[in-house]
């Protein structure tokens, strides 16, 4: 699933920054501008939150079981 929604961000990045390019102008000039670079960092930075996320859950439910199989999940009830 983590994959998945990293290639969802990683394909709205790409749309992102080949949208502000200044080719698309009909006179092939257009002022400085970054918003479709900078949006584009700011969801880089929120994929690598969200991989560390994923990433301390999964740290946390080896400590706790000793596997990172999900079947085991049914015992953090309680």
């Amino acid at each position: 699933m983590l994959i998945g929604v990293e290639l969802i961000l990683n394909g709205a990045n790409i749309n992102l920054v080949a949208f502000s390019s200044p080719s698309l102008f009909p006179s092939g000039r257009a002022p400085l501008v970054l918003d479709g670079q900078v949006f584009a960092l700011f969801v880089m930075i929120l994929a690598a939150a969200e991989a560390a996320v994923a990433l301390a859950i999964a740290l946390q439910f080896y400590s706790r079981f000793g596997t990172v199989d999900v079947d085991q999940g049914g015992q953090l009830s309680g």
